[in-house]
């Protein structure tokens, strides 16, 4: 169990720098276009399309990591009024339903790259769309492997929870005055 929880740490923190990097990239691309179209007078037609591609790796590799982070969405009013042997339940099925999710994310999105794996962009002739859409089966089998680690062997340790900036920390609304709480 320790080898996994090793690997999947290991996963989610390539995760994390796959889509960082994809972010930064982004943010360098569109400048860049915006530079060609209004200070040269001349756009560049692959900085838009190069956006595009970059969103998508860090769409569903960066989905993993925020899975596995406990960052993503989460709409829990109606669960936390349950009983906690229901809570339990409601979030064991939410667990088997993102699996089957991700299950099915990498089945069909094999699918996907395969049929078009011959297909070419204008704007890049050496790259296979293919290639463009192999994003989608490795962030859906990160996604996967994380789901797996939490059915298995629970969820990571939360080493989000400790701000050394106490801004950035969460607010305890529960300890606050009514007049404290009015944002």
């Amino acid at each position: 169990m320790a080898a996994y929880r090793k690997a999947m740490n290991a996963l989610y923190w390539a995760c994390v720098w796959v889509a960082g990097s994809a972010l930064v990239l982004i943010s360098a691309v569109i400048p860049w276009a915006v530079f060609t179209r209004y200070v040269l007078n001349s756009a560049a037609s692959w900085p838009e399309r190069a956006a595009v591609l970059l969103t998508i790796v860090l769409t569903f590799i960066g989905t993993a990591a925020c899975y596995r982070a406990r960052l993503h969405m989460n709409v829990s009013f109606f669960v936390s009024m349950l009983p906690p042997w229901w809570r339990r339940m409601a979030d064991l099925l939410a667990e088997v339903l993102v699996g089957v999710m991700a299950l099915f994310m990498v089945v069909y999105g094999i699918s996907l790259v395969q049929a078009t794996w011959l297909n070419s962009i204008d704007e890049f002739p050496e790259l296979s769309v293919g290639i463009t859409y192999l994003p989608i089966p490795v962030g859906a089998a990160a996604l996967f492997l994380f789901v797996v680690e939490r059915l298995t062997i629970g969820a990571p340790a939360d080493n989000f929870s400790e701000h050394p900036d106490p801004a950035m920390a969460p607010i305890d609304y529960a300890g606050l005055s009514p007049t404290q709480k009015v944002h």
